[in-house]
């Protein structure tokens, strides 16, 4: 079995029952999504599996080590760099650390984490033209402090130099924000 379609299936198993916040569509999508975002952009077989993969750790059962023994090293790299490391800060806190450590992180852990937002942000958009501002009180923090982590992932991101999929992410940011 290829990596992409292994990744899919443990996902999907682990995702099972979880919907995207605050509507009753089937979580997996969102995984699905990125690594759709990410085969489109050319990137390797490697990181699209590892875009399918990013939330497992973070928002499942899943370990790092299940993902390590599963996939290996590479892949479990990147899903870690993706995760956040500590839920029991507060959101601020683990936003900042987000935002911090995408400066400074491997390109194959931007592409992902970016892929990530930038469905997260077309999401939001699809459901703003439908909702209007009503979309915003599905986040505890509402929209300034979300304008505020996104701009600031685009600015992480770009940090050390652009990539396309940043670039549209920097688009789409601002299109969310400027509507």
């Amino acid at each position: 079995m290829d990596v992409i379609d292994k990744a899919l299936q443990f996902a999907a198993k682990a995702h099972a029952g979880q919907c995207r916040k605050g509507t009753d569509i089937p979580y997996i999508s969102h995984p699905a999504a990125v690594a759709m975002i990410l085969l489109k952009a050319g990137y390797s077989d490697a990181i699209v599996a590892a875009g399918i993969l990013h939330d497992t750790v973070e928002d499942t059962e899943i370990t790092l080590g299940d993902i390590n023994c599963e996939f290996g090293p590479e892949i479990a790299a990147i899903v870690e760099g993706c995760s956040e490391p500590d839920k029991s800060l507060s959101w601020e806190q683990r936003k900042l650390h987000t935002i911090e450590f995408l400066k400074r992180a491997s390109n194959d852990i931007k592409a992902v984490a970016c892929a990530d937002k930038l469905h997260n942000v077309r999401s939001i958009l699809a459901d703003y033209q439908q909702e209007g501002e009503e979309v915003w009180t599905r986040f505890k923090r509402g929209k300034d402090k979300q304008k505020w982590y996104y701009f600031n992932i685009v600015n992480s991101l770009q940090h050390e130099g652009t990539f396309p999929l940043a670039e549209e992410l920097e688009k789409e940011v601002n299109r969310l924000f400027h509507t």
